[in-house]
């Protein structure tokens, strides 16, 4: 009703937390089973074969990852895969194996160090031919990052491909890809969000895909044993650049990560009081609170209340009743408003 004539802006996770080695994989896994709302992960995995692979055992990895993708471990089917970049010579064997293995339940794949944006429909086209050989009817979204000089150019023409889901933009590869003119300093905060050459980075990649009704999402943070820089990190991310996900390689990274990134609640009443208005007028315009509100604020509202769903923050029982009741068989906690 809302989206006539376009895309729904995708509904992920604000947190995705990457893995390499079965055992941090499977611990993820359980961890994703116990932080859910109703049923919903409150972040997805990525298993990574280009870092979590030793050189030479790609294949082994990416089997791995396959297996993991079809274990009942993966319980929400959101387990994602990283894939090596277009100029690695194991890119190809590792796209056959986890997606002719484990397409029908691979939620995302993650495509990095493009260089242009020709590097990514390449990738995307071997994708496609992949499941045509494999019989896969599920669509599995592409998500790029945007880590080389080069993508950054193209990051409007990447975020246009239709495949793209989502831009994630990676710090340290950005950093190093410009041959020391980047200082160390900027790898960390403040000066991740401070120097000129990464916060317009950061500011484009941001830009160009939420143009695009694609999710923008956030590089990690190193320090991973300092919860209130990692929460710091997340917020400045999303108040000041406008990314609504953003990256984990520590378990103890992740809650501060979704927390720093939930909506406020006062917003979630504002938002529940507007569109249970705007069902009850047929989606027509309204006036609440002695402002006019129509399609474009509804649809603004109503990826807010997704989410909050998402972050687990909790849902107004007329919420979870009008909109969320089908998909949602227990209420969520903290709220019997």
């Amino acid at each position: 009703m809302l989206y006539a004539g376009g895309r729904p802006f995708p509904a992920l996770a604000a947190c995705e937390h990457y893995a390499g080695s079965e055992r941090h994989l499977r611990k993820a896994l359980e961890l994703q089973d116990s932080l859910q709302n109703a049923g919903v992960p409150l972040f997805d995995v990525t298993a990574d074969c280009e870092d979590g692979a030793p050189v030479g055992g790609e294949r082994e990895q990416a089997a791995l990852i396959a297996a993991l993708i079809n274990s009942s471990d993966n319980r929400f089917d959101r387990l994602g895969a990283r894939i090596h970049d277009v100029r690695h010579p194991a890119w190809r064997d590792e796209l056959e194996i986890i997606v002719g293995n484990a397409g029908w339940s691979l939620a995302y794949l993650v495509l990095p160090k493009a260089e242009r944006a020709a590097d990514v429909a390449e990738q995307i086209a071997a994708l496609a031919a992949c499941r045509a050989r494999h019989h896969i009817t599920h669509e599995i979204p592409v998500h790029v990052l945007i880590e080389t000089p080069g993508a950054l150019h193209e990051a409007w023409q990447i975020a246009a491909l239709p495949e793209v889901e989502s831009l994630d933009f990676g710090l340290l590869d950005y950093i190093s890809a410009h041959h020391g003119a980047i200082p160390a300093y900027a790898m960390h905060a403040p000066g991740q969000f401070e120097h000129p050459l990464i916060a317009r980075a950061k500011c484009e990649t941001a830009t160009a895909a939420l143009a695009h009704g694609k999710v923008p999402t956030h590089n990690v943070t190193t320090e991973f044993r300092d919860p209130k820089g990692v929460t710091a990190d997340a917020r400045r991310a999303r108040q000041e650049f406008g990314f609504l996900r953003m990256w984990s390689i520590h378990p103890d990274q992740i809650e501060p990560v979704i927390s720093a990134m939930r909506p406020n609640f006062a917003e979630v009443g504002a938002a529940t009081d507007i569109l249970c208005a705007a069902a009850a007028a047929n989606w027509g315009p309204i006036q609440v609170d002695g402002r006019l509100h129509d399609r474009a604020s509804y649809r603004y509202y109503w990826e807010l209340l997704q989410r909050a769903r998402l972050t687990g923050t909790p849902l107004p029982r007329a919420a979870r009743e009008q909109f969320f009741a089908p998909f949602d068989p227990a209420p969520t906690q903290g709220d019997s408003s």
